[in-house]
């Protein structure tokens, strides 16, 4: 997403293009392969805009999931993580989730699909989206072990 059109869609909910949220945005760009959660994009605006608040950064994530910005993701550690929402897609990707050191990793692929028409005819259920993870160990930490 571009500035312009990041311009847009906050105009079209009535909001305007402040410093903090285009601050929040840039964070989500450059960490846009990462699952930030709240607190960690917190930490990376700080950085160029130490006026901010946490309290600003949680209104302003909220307000990006409420326009569809981001996705909100829940990977069962506690906290709510964040990624940039892709409209390319119909379904969210993959993840793999390592138990040592709490890395996620995206599998791009969404490998379900021939299982979804198989669900769908047999059930006669319409599938609009699933979510999958994988827990295990990674490469790096297995090589520790």
């Amino acid at each position: 997403m571009n500035a312009a059109q990041f311009k847009e869609k906050l105009k079209q909910k009535g909001c305007k293009l402040t410093l903090q949220r285009r601050s929040v945005l840039d964070v989500l760009i450059k960490h846009c392969n990462e699952h930030l959660s709240t607190e960690e994009i917190y930490d990376f605006v700080k950085e160029n805009y130490p006026e901010i608040g946490l309290a600003t950064v949680y209104r302003t994530v909220q307000l990006f999931e409420e326009m569809g910005i981001v996705d909100r993701l829940n990977f069962d550690d506690g906290c709510s993580r964040f990624e940039l929402s892709s409209e390319d897609t119909v379904h969210h990707h993959h993840h793999l989730i390592c138990e040592s050191c709490n890395k996620v990793f995206e599998v791009e692929n969404d490998l379900l699909e021939e299982i979804e028409k198989e669900i769908e005819r047999k059930y006669k259920f319409k599938i609009h989206d699933h979510n999958v993870m994988f827990y295990g160990v990674c490469k790096d930490c297995e090589q520790k072990e």
